[in-house]
Order: structure tokens, then sequence, then C-alpha cells
């Protein structure tokens, strides 16, 4: 392997991990439940007091947990992992009661809440349960509230699983927009050959999500308790880069490990995206054509945009279209001309009836509200 593409500039982006304001910490199975003997009560206690310390430094933390399989096998005194859906289904009912238990309980300790939020392929696939997903997480964490999520193991069918948390978590990322995505698990990181038979592996310190080389040492399976392995990882930091965010693969086991993450030291395998969060996003909103409504604004409205707020009702003088919260919509201004485009908390209706009037009078007139914004600005590229 071509060790200067994969290693070029070793610590040059590290400063990306220590500026990181928002973090997706996504932990395993066999790092929970030590390697399948039950919940690690003392292990968990650890990183969530690592979690405190870095949410004290300013930094909003979503934690994606694995376990609830494994604990409920645990319980059930199951030594291997079921095949047949409706028994993994059983165990992840058992072991979801504990799992989430001891979370909250080891953030009690430190006076924090954690939120439990267990989602499915369809929540993040479908546009208005995923603004729903999006709404929920931003306001936990402006509460200051850890939300703990996992893949609802309960309910899931082999059509809709995401197939592995790590999958989980990169679309969590891209959910909340963070910044950083870190992957702990069982293994120091990323080798350029399985460390498990090849003494000589080496550790890959930081490389491109998308560089090609990394496939080829990717495989490896995740072991008899998750459906995780290094190539899930790989898709994972390839998923988060969509939006610009970075990933950490590193050994979950080393000693104040996020700690030592955000104080800058060069610890597991960052993969780095292309381009940077806001030019991955508005690419992305840039390329959809297809537009389901549009919106006519007045001339303050244009102006609020162009200066990077988010379009409010009260700016909105027209509505045309039929388009459903979560779709596509082009801002027009006075003259006709395209302004903006972003996703609409609103359907058309619903535009309809609160156009022209200010946040606070949307659940006057609704009857309920959903945001204060018509579109976010972050779902929304300005042109």
């Amino acid at each position: 392997m071509d060790r200067g593409i994969i290693d070029r500039g070793v610590g040059m982006m590290r400063d990306k991990v220590t500026g990181a304001r928002r973090w997706v910490v996504k932990i395993g199975s066999a790092l929970l439940t030590a390697d399948g003997r039950g919940l690690d009560q003392a292990s968990m206690a650890g990183w969530v007091a690592q979690m405190i310390a870095l949410g004290a430094a300013g930094v909003e933390l979503v934690l994606v947990s694995s376990g609830a399989v494994a604990a409920g096998m645990g319980q059930l005194g199951w030594s291997a992992r079921p095949r047949a859906v409706h028994e993994l289904q059983a165990a992840a009912a058992v072991g979801q009661m504990g799992l989430v238990q001891a979370w909250e309980s080891s953030f009690a300790r430190h006076d924090r809440h954690a939120a439990q939020i267990l989602l499915t392929h369809d929540d993040l696939s479908d546009r208005k349960r995923y603004l729903n997903a999006r709404s929920t997480l931003r306001t936990l964490l402006d509460l200051g509230v850890i939300p703990v999520i996992n893949e609802n193991d309960t309910v899931v069918t082999d059509e809709i699983r995401f197939g592995d948390n790590d999958t989980l978590a990169a679309l969590v990322a891209n959910l909340v927009e963070a910044d950083l995505l870190v992957i702990l698990t069982d293994r120091d990181g990323m080798f350029d050959a399985d460390p498990r038979t090849n003494p000589q592996a080496v550790l890959i310190h930081q490389a491109r999500a998308d560089d090609p080389q990394l496939d080829a040492v990717a495989g490896g399976s995740g072991g008899a308790l998750g459906r995780g392995g290094m190539q899930t990882k790989l898709r994972a930091a390839r998923l988060a880069a969509r939006s610009g965010a970075h990933t950490v693969i590193a050994g979950g086991r080393l000693e104040q490990v996020l700690v030592r993450l955000r104080a800058g030291e060069p610890l597991g395998t960052l993969l780095s995206p292309e381009r940077t969060r806001h030019a991955s996003r508005k690419q992305w909103l840039a390329g959809h054509l297809q537009m389901r409504g549009r919106l006519t604004l007045d001339a303050g409205a244009v102006l609020a945009l162009r200066q990077g707020s988010s379009l409010l009702p009260v700016g909105v003088k027209s509505v045309e279209g039929s388009f459903r919260r979560g779709e596509m919509v082009v801002c027009v201004g006075p003259n006709g001309l395209e302004v903006a485009r972003g996703l609409v908390n609103y359907t058309a209706l619903e535009a309809q009836r609160i156009l022209g009037f200010p946040s606070d009078d949307i659940e006057g007139i609704l009857g309920y509200v959903d945001e204060p914004e018509l579109i976010h600005r972050d779902n929304m590229i300005v042109l």
C-alpha cells in the first residue's frame, strides 16, 4: 500500500477533531457487553464521564448505542446470536430495558438527562419523519439532554433494517449535521492488514474517506455479537462525509479516549471528507432539480435570507403548488427571480394559512407548531 497516500499529513487535520462542536459517538456491542458477558457498567460509566467532560467544554453530543440484542442474549442465557428475526427482536426487547436504564443512571450521576430514541430506516428515508426526528434531536441538544439512539430492533424487518449501528450513526451524523462521527470499537483503528493475524500490521492514522485503497484493508466480519466490521465502519465514514463530517475510528478501551481525541492526540484512524460540511450540503440541495412548490417573498425576506437568516412565514407573500412537509420548494423575490431553495417545514395548505404572520402566531392559527421557520437556514441554499 502507498504509505504516502494513506498517511499524508498525519496530524494536520486533527484540528478538525479538536474544533468539532457537535459529535456523534457510536459504541459497539462488543465494548458495551464486555464481549458478551453482560453490560459493562464500569466502562459505560467511564465513557459517560468523558462525554460529560466534553459537554462542559462546549461539545454537543449524540450517543448511538449498540448492545440491546447482546444484552438481551445475556439476560436470556443465550450464548449464540440467534438467526431468526423474531428471536433477535425478543432479545432486543429484553436487552433494551437494561441498556437504556444503564445509560440513564450513568448520566444521572452527573445531573444530566438522557433521552431514548429508537429509529428504523423508514424514519430517515421519509422526509416528514426525517424532519420530525431532526427537530426532536435539535430540541434535545438545545435542552442539554444527551440523546441515546439505537436501531428499533424490536420492530425492524430485513427490509427496513439499517444492518448495523455504524450505518445508523452515519445517518444520524447527517441528520443532526454533526462535525464529527466517532466510532468506538474493540480495535485501535483501521490497519493496513488484519492485526489479529499479521503482527506487522500498521495503523492508518489518517486518510480521505473516499480513498479506494481503504477498500482492500477493510475486510473482516463484525464478530459473534455485532453485525458490523471494518467494512461497515468505512462505509459509515463515507456516508458521514457526504455532509462534510469527519470520522474517527478508535479503540473504545483506550484510557480516556474521547477526552484525548478532543485534546488532539492522534488516536485511531481519522477519515476526512472531500469537501467541507457547508459545501457538501450546498451541493446536495443544489442538485435537487424537482421542485414541489413556489414561495414568493417580500423584499425584506430576500434581504434576510442573503444575510444568513431562516425563512419566516411573515416574509412570504404567496404560495403555489402542492407540497408536503420536507419537500423541496423554490423561493422567488418580488421580481419573480429565484433567490433560494430549501426543504419546507409545513405543507402547502399550512403555508397558505400562516403566510404573512409572525412565527408566534403559528400555534394560534394551526393549533400546533412544528417549527418557527417555514424553511430553516440549515435546509436552504441561497443562490
